[in-house]
C-alpha cells in the first residue's frame, strides 16, 4: 500500500521564502519512495511524501517549524491510496 503524507504550513507574513527554504532543508528518518515541495500564495508551504507502508505505520514527518517562522500551527493529513 502507498501511504501519502501532506504537510502544510502558512508562514509569518513575508517570510514565505524563508519557510520555503527551511521545509526544503528538513530531512527525514528514512527515505520516501517521493518528496515534493510546492508553495501558494499567502506565503504557504506545502511537502507530500509518498510511502511503500500501512496507513497506520510509524513514518517519519516533517517536524513543527520554529514559532517565528509560522503564522499558525502546521495542519498536517495522510492518505492512502485506492484502486
Amino acid at each position: 500500500m502507498t501511504v501519502a503524507l501532506m504537510w502544510e504550513a502558512r508562514a509569518v507574513a513575508g517570510r514565505g521564502a524563508d519557510l520555503l527554504a527551511w521545509a526544503r532543508a528538513q530531512h527525514l528518518a528514512g527515505t520516501p519512495l517521493r518528496r515534493e515541495t510546492f508553495r501558494a500564495p499567502q506565503d504557504r508551504v506545502l511537502v507530500i511524501t509518498w510511502w511503500d507502508a500501512a496507513y497506520d505505520a510509524d513514518l517519519p514527518e516533517l517536524p513543527e517549524p520554529d514559532g517565528t517562522l509560522v503564522g499558525r500551527p502546521v495542519h498536517r493529513w495522510r492518505f492512502e491510496t485506492v484502486d
